[in-house]
């Protein structure tokens, strides 16, 4: 573990219209804190001009951008993972599309003692039915073979120690569609401590969803499988972090 408080990673991909703004939100709300931190920005290989937006960060020390091969949202949410569980004692995860805004993030922090993890679960969300239909089926699968205890089991907004999501992430293989899921099965099986809060969830303003019709579908079915082939690791995981708590 390493020295910082905070380590918050965010995986961005074509978000030029409003990274500026969200890196900024993050910044303000993180340093009202007063806790040490550093927010670690994945560019996921974008094509629309957001290097240049980030370039606005490359001389503040709080700010580290990391720009990689498009790998796709799970890997890279893992490879920030990763680097956030050696560097700091509490990782939190959010997307850069501003649906989850940094305002609600003290609520999820200053309730940090006494848990292991932290989800804050997406409140008045708008979904198609495509969506509600898969997001109903992660979590009737994540309930039956791991548990209920997270209730929005794919949130991109998650405070986690370190301790508890470094040997998880450990068994979960690198190209895993949605590693967040996974996690979430492998809190709920180790029986860890756990808070679920709403956080108020807000319509895309800019941009666009990077996954659509047919391949939502094909994303989902890619996701559910990995999540079952994927139990009796975590299971083993699981068994050896119960007995040490």
């Amino acid at each position: 573990m390493g020295t910082l408080e905070l380590s918050l990673v965010m995986p961005a991909y074509n978000e030029r219209e409003c990274i500026e703004h969200v890196v900024q939100s993050w910044l303000s709300v993180l340093d009202s804190l007063h806790v040490s931190y550093i927010v670690t920005v994945l560019d996921d290989g974008s094509t629309d001009g957001m290097e240049e937006a980030l370039s606005l960060f490359e001389h503040d020390a709080r700010v580290r951008v990391i720009r990689k091969p498009n790998s796709g949202h799970g890997p890279t949410i893992l490879a920030g993972y990763a680097i956030a569980c050696r560097e700091a004692e509490w990782v939190f995860q959010c997307d850069a599309d501003d649906e989850m805004p940094a305002e609600a993030f003290p609520g999820l922090w200053e309730r940090r003692d006494g848990y292991d993890a932290l989800f804050g679960y997406r409140e008045a969300r708008v979904q198609g039915t495509g969506r509600r239909l898969i997001s109903a089926a992660s979590r009737f699968i994540v309930g039956l073979l791991y548990g209920r205890t997270v209730r929005d089991v794919n949130t991109p907004y998650r405070l986690m120690r370190s301790e508890v999501l470094a040997p998880l992430i450990d068994v979960i293989p690198a190209d895993t569609f949605a590693p967040n899921v996974t996690i979430s099965g492998g809190i709920a099986l180790a029986g860890l401590r756990v808070l679920n809060v709403p956080v108020e969830h807000q319509h895309r303003r800019t941009g666009s969803v990077s996954i659509v019709r047919w391949r939502l579908w094909k994303s989902a079915l890619r996701a559910a499988w990995q999540t079952v082939r994927i139990r009796p690791s975590l299971g083993r995981v699981a068994r050896r972090m119960a007995q040490r708590s």
